[in-house]
């Protein structure tokens, strides 16, 4: 059972401290650490300071920022707890680009509070939440003296760039990150705001299509119907790659896909969802995607495959009448527990070539990958989650699965076999990525209270699951 006084006390203090916590907050937002464009990599390493002398100063120990072949890790700990669990907590302290700068109602950099809400870059994706753990850690350890368990802090400078080199280091840090359980908090609520856990993220698999015809543009009265032109030949196999029903249509793409069982499908079947309400929210004029699935299935539990970029050709003002020589296009697969990326790409790029027009040479690159994430919903952590979240927030959060990825996630998972919660308290309607990213400040302190319930709901937990 909960201790009412020491709950007391910690409310007491988070209230006390509001006004310093918040410039705390507002301090790390003005740092420019976007890790995908290479002039901003001295914020990002002033970011990764930051967050170092934040450590120290709250009393985590073996603060260390640990290099790698891109942007560092930031690495504490607190390991007391005799007895009591192991957490690893994970984060990201790079940001997105802020483009287009226009669509912004404030500089991006320069946080303010409107509405209720902290309003910059990174104010939810994921400085704020990072922001939220050292603040419950702190909290803590000033009215308690120690934490009920104990914790490892990583965070991570390039999530926003694909987590090129996370893997690696986790294997190499192997011996300093014994623990039983993960924490991700880089999720968000449900639609409306609503407390929710994330039960699953989808891995993704990068791909481009090359195609090449002639070794020039070719004027198109004098060679064209006689030579085969490279757009034509990359719209046919674009064409190829799904059916009308929504299906994908790699042989094997379905091979290793876990299929939703009905307790999976009521549990999403339940959630507040509203088809009309999201797809005016994006602007579509109609609902499209694989026969026999929900919005929320095809969106969160279900595999895809999109062209996000198609070019070649002239693309000038008024007309120039050429075949032209070559023509490419950008394929995202976004993939579910099992699927392997590796094995999506070589089945792809085995498909492309098989239904290739013979007029033109074509080749498929791979240009990234990461593995989906999936815990089950009875899990112990699962659990421990849900009642830290009740307990901050008053109502028992939904079971939800979010479409897009988080490397790391997977990487935890396949390099440390450990288990991953994602618990994150974003609002819905963040604008991650987007301008106008923001945070609501009642998700904020309250995801705080959340997580120091957390530790204490998992020291008393047994995550053994064998």
């Amino acid at each position: 059972m909960p201790d009412p006084t020491s709950d007391s006390e910690l409310k007491a203090y988070l209230e006390r401290e509001s006004d310093l916590r918040i410039a705390s907050y507002m301090d790390f937002l003005r740092i420019p650490s976007i890790s995908g464009i290479s002039d901003h990599h001295p914020d990002c390493r002033a970011a990764a300071a930051f967050l170092a002398d934040d450590l120290r100063a709250i009393g985590m120990e073996h603060v260390d920022v640990s290099e790698t072949p891109g942007l560092p890790m930031v690495y504490a700990d607190w390991l007391h707890a005799e007895g009591a669990p192991t957490v690893i907590v994970y984060g990201h302290y790079d940001v997105q680009p802020v483009d287009p700068l226009d669509l912004w109602l404030s500089p991006p950099f320069e946080p303010i509070v409107k509405d209720g809400r902290m309003l910059a870059r990174g104010a939810a994706d994921d400085k704020g939440q990072v922001h939220m753990h050292v603040r419950a850690v702190e909290a803590l350890l000033a009215t308690r003296g120690r934490l009920p368990l104990n914790l490892r802090f990583v965070f991570e400078g390039e999530e926003e760039s694909t987590s090129p080199h996370f893997a690696a280091w986790l294997e190499a840090n192997r011996d300093r990150l014994a623990a039983d359980v993960v924490v991700i908090s880089d999720t968000a609520f449900f639609e409306g705001n609503l407390p929710a856990i994330t039960l699953g993220l989808r891995g993704v698999m990068h791909a481009q299509i090359d195609v090449e015809g002639p070794s020039v543009d070719l004027h198109s009265g004098t060679y064209g119907g006689a030579v085969d032109n490279p757009i034509n030949a990359l719209c046919a196999i674009v064409a190829a790659l799904k059916g009308p029903d929504g299906r994908i249509r790699v042989p094997g793409f379905y091979d290793d896909v876990v299929p939703l069982t009905e307790a999976d499908r009521t549990a999403l079947a339940a959630l507040p969802f509203d088809d009309a309400a999201w797809l005016a929210s994006t602007g579509s004029p109609a609902l499209v995607g694989e026969a026999g699935y929900t919005t929320l299935e095809r969106k969160g539990a279900r595999p895809t495959l999109d062209v996000n970029g198609i070019w070649g050709g002239f693309q000038g003002e008024g007309t120039k009448t050429i075949i032209p020589a070559h023509a490419h296009a950008k394929v995202s697969c976004r993939l579910v527990a099992d699927q392997d990326p590796h094995r999506i790409f070589e089945a792809f790029r085995a498909y492309v070539d098989d239904v290739a027009p013979p007029g033109v040479r074509v080749s498929v690159t791979l240009g990234g990958t990461g593995h989906p994430s999936l815990l089950p919903m009875d899990h112990p952590a699962t659990l421990a989650a849900a009642r830290a979240v009740e307990r901050a927030f008053g109502r028992p959060p939904l079971f939800a699965r979010e479409g897009g990825s988080i490397m790391a996630a997977a990487d935890f998972g396949s390099v440390l076999s450990l288990p991953v919660v994602l618990a994150g308290f974003a609002n819905s309607d963040d604008h991650a990525h987007s301008p106008n990213e923001s945070m609501v400040l009642d998700n904020y302190e309250r995801g705080i209270r959340a997580i120091a319930y957390l530790w204490d709901e998992l020291a008393a937990t047994n995550l053994d699951r064998t």
